[in-house]
Formats: C-alpha cells, structure tokens, sequence
C-alpha cells in the first residue's frame, strides 16, 4: 500500500513565505529558508514552493531564495510559479528542486507539458491547477485566481495526464484558506478522470479533514500552509491520528 503523503506549501512573495484567503488579504508569515529548515526536521513527506507572483509579475522565479531553501530540505521539493519553457525547467533544477510545478505557463502552451515530460520525465512534471466552480462548471484560472482560462478542469486534467504530467496538485479557490475542509466534491470529479496520484489543496483546518479527505479516497496526498505555518496542527500530531484511524502515513 502507498502511503498517503503530508505536504505542507510556502507561497513566497518578495522572498517571504505569505498567507491569504482564496489569494486575497496575503499577509507575511516568515522566511521560506527557516521554514523549509522547520519542515524538513517536522516529519513532511515532501515541500512545495510557490512563487505565487512570477506569473502576474512576468518575471523568472526567485532563483537565489530557492537555492538556500533547497540546502535546508532533505525530503522531495517541488518548485512552482513563472516557468514558461524548458529553460525554466532547467533553471530551477539546477536550484535544487526535484519536480516543477506548471500552471498558468501549460495553459498558454499546453505543449510544455509533453516537452518537459520527455526531456526529464513524467515524474518531474506535475500540473498544478487553480480550480474554481462558475454556473456549476469547475473552470481553471490562471495568474494567482486572477484569470479565467475558460478551460473545464476535468478535460485539462485528462489532457495533463495523457501529455505526459506525472501528478496532479488540484487546489480548490472555493475553500483555500477558509479551513472548513478540503474540496471533496471537486476533486472527486478530479480523480474519477485520471489515474495519475492527485495532491489535494485548499482547505484543511483540522486533523479531521485530512481524515475525510484520505477515507473519501479522493487523493493521494493533503497539502496545506497556514495551519502548520502558524502551528495549528504539527505534522507529527497529523501523522499518529491519521494512523490510528486506519491511514497509511509514514510516522
């Protein structure tokens, strides 16, 4: 049996890790270096780094931060936000990172995908996407919540598997950073279209809900950032629960 992975996310803006609510009210947090140094001795399976403006901005992302966040993590890292190209690939690799993460640079150029699949593998590649619900559709968007892309989320999940994504990171606007609990719905529909495993983002409040959300078998991972950043569920705490309750972690 795999087991089901914590991953905790630094959204990074002008090199702090920061937190909102479905991406508005952003307020900073700490420093991404002292926070991937946290997690990794915390028990995380793995850390995911967002520089969540790269893309709005039209920059390259912040090489210099990631590389110190890089040294301080032992675990896999999967690094997202302004990667456009291949180069982009290249570049955060070389950082550091074990997977790239690619959202709003895929819908301009959905080819990207198979071409970063092919130069560096499946298991690089993950599609990250911003899911939000308009006239009862789960549309994707791009730019921070900023742009609606008009795609269905359930084809693009499709096509990002069948292009060569190795996994999925399927984060609900609907509920991120409300903590009332992961978009169970949402990525229901997600999973009953691929085969691919499925990282589920967006609303995790309490220990309860990465339980609903593993016993729904609706994902294969939970990935959350203010209720660990600011210490609200330790992942230790997260794991034993989640293993007394019948849910194949590593403690």
């Amino acid at each position: 049996m795999i087991a089901k992975r914590i991953i905790p996310c630094l959204d990074v803006r002008d090199g702090r890790v920061v937190k909102g609510v479905r991406f508005e009210g952003i307020r900073d947090v700490a420093s991404p270096v002292e926070m991937a140094h946290f997690y990794n001795d915390a028990g995380a399976d793995e850390l995911v780094f967002y520089d969540i403006t790269a893309s709005s901005e039209g920059r390259k992302l912040f090489t210099d931060v990631l590389k110190q966040v890089a040294s301080e993590v032992f675990i896999p890292l999967t690094v997202g936000g302004g990667i456009n190209t291949l180069e982009d690939f290249e570049r955060v690799l070389r950082c550091g990172a074990d997977k790239v993460s690619v959202n709003s640079g895929a819908v301009n150029d959905p080819s990207l995908i198979e071409r970063a699949a092919h130069k560096y593998g499946d298991q690089c590649v993950v599609l990250s996407m911003d899911i939000k619900r308009v006239d009862g559709r789960f549309r994707v968007f791009k730019n921070g919540n900023r742009v609606d892309t008009g795609l269905d989320a359930l084809e693009w999940a499709k096509y990002g598997e069948d292009h060569g994504a190795g996994e999925l990171v399927v984060n609900s606007i609907d509920t991120d950073g409300v903590k009332q609990g992961f978009d169970l719905e949402m990525l229901a529909a997600i999973q009953a279209r691929v085969r691919i495993p499925v990282i589920a983002s967006g609303g995790a409040g309490r220990k309860e809900d990465f339980l609903a959300l593993f016993e729904a078998g609706v994902a294969d991972a939970g990935l959350a950032a203010s209720i660990f950043h600011f210490r609200e569920v330790a992942i230790s705490d997260l794991k034993h629960y989640l293993s007394e309750n019948g849910v194949h972690v590593r403690v």
